[in-house]
């Protein structure tokens, strides 16, 4: 890949999240386009409501984790979250995916020697985060049907990134948010939002609770239409920072501040790779280069770009599932060249007790 490139990809990712911030002239040009999109949505969402479509119901509880806005908006850090707390409420979950980015379509489970490219890199990341049963598809039920199947044990299925996946059924779901709030409040193409929000009443696919995510540094321009929190729908906050640690290829650990003082590489390949980069600024670190790489870029593009890399590299944990695949192992006693910063969530204890709340109401089998 020239070196430019990730550069031009920073820039055109800024330039589309200007545009979705305010009701300017492309906005508007773009409206039309929102009006039938949202058009086709809410038909979609209707024949499923009828039962025209089908929904597949499975005999544990199913928790979906999603985004109303575009990109990314802390969906990963938020299953890695519950699926902490779950366990530690004596729940025994598994997680299915779509795996965004991979190669197939078909079932699959996530194996120890399974590689990003065929499971896709943020079920890769979640299986080596927790070691519970992982299971990715294009039609999430298969992939639930595949794990419920090898894995009786099971009493709770997680999916991550199915709000607008109305094929499988739901007991709870959970929007995430973050500092763009909802843009300037129009539907794709010319606004952030996926589906209309707030979500009318009467709409039996909106979601259970949200979860309005900040970072502790973060690049975004404050929203014109800051998120709405209807009367009806609990709104809770979370806030997303950077780890006091690096992790290397072997699990190794340094201290965030031992690489305060030397010339630092940053690359991220995230929905928004800038709020990365500023949350590392923020603590002291000086980037004397920034690689913004396309949301699930390829392993090769990874494998390019560290070939001209000197010095450290510091990743988010995303990247890492594909980044360390490609780095060569440093003579023995020497420091790995890539590092990847954990990112925490701390969520509101409220946000929790208002699952386990839900939770109790919804029979562990049926």
């Amino acid at each position: 890949m020239p070196a430019a490139q990730p550069q031009r990809l920073d820039q055109g990712q800024a330039r589309w999240q200007g545009i979705w911030r305010t009701r300017g002239p492309l906005a508007h040009v773009l409206w039309p386009v929102s009006v039938l999109y949202g058009a086709l949505t809410g038909l979609r969402r209707w024949l499923y409501a009828a039962g025209m479509l089908k929904i597949t119901r499975l005999p544990v509880p199913v928790i979906v984790v999603g985004n109303v806005v575009v990109g990314g908006a802390g969906k990963t850090p938020t299953v890695l979250a519950l699926l902490q707390h779950l366990q530690q409420r004596g729940w025994h979950p598994g997680v299915v995916s779509r795996g965004h980015g991979r190669r197939g379509t078909g079932v699959l489970e996530v194996q120890p020697d399974t590689p990003a490219t065929e499971s896709g890199d943020e079920p890769a990341l979640i299986w080596r985060s927790g070691g519970m049963p992982v299971f990715v598809a294009a039609r999430r039920a298969e992939a639930a049907q595949a794990l419920l199947a090898a894995h009786p044990g099971v009493d709770l299925i997680l999916c991550d990134d199915g709000l607008q996946h109305l094929a499988l059924g739901r007991d709870l779901s959970v929007a995430v948010f973050d500092d763009r709030g909802t843009g300037n409040g129009w539907l794709l193409p010319a606004g952030l939002l996926r589906e209309p929000w707030p979500p009318g009443a009467g709409n039996p696919f909106r979601p259970d609770l949200v979860l309005n995510q900040r970072s502790e540094s973060a690049s975004v321009v404050p929203s014109t239409t800051p998120l709405e929190r209807p009367s009806d729908l609990p709104v809770f906050e979370a806030t997303r920072r950077l780890a006091d640690h690096a992790i290397g290829p072997q699990g190794q650990r340094r201290p965030l501040r031992e690489f305060q003082g030397h010339a630092v590489t940053a690359l991220a390949g995230i929905a928004r790779p800038s709020v990365f980069f500023d949350m590392l600024r923020a603590r002291g670190l000086t980037l004397t280069k920034t690689l913004a790489l396309p949301d699930h870029a390829e392993q090769a593009t990874y494998a390019a770009l560290l070939q001209g890399c000197k010095g450290p590299i510091l990743c988010t944990e995303k990247d890492a599932v594909k980044l360390f695949a490609c780095c060569p192992e440093p003579p023995a006693g020497d420091d790995p060249q890539a590092w990847a910063v954990p990112l925490e969530l701390r969520a509101d204890a409220a946000f929790f007790e208002a699952l386990d709340h839900r939770l109790a109401s919804i029979p562990r089998a049926r």
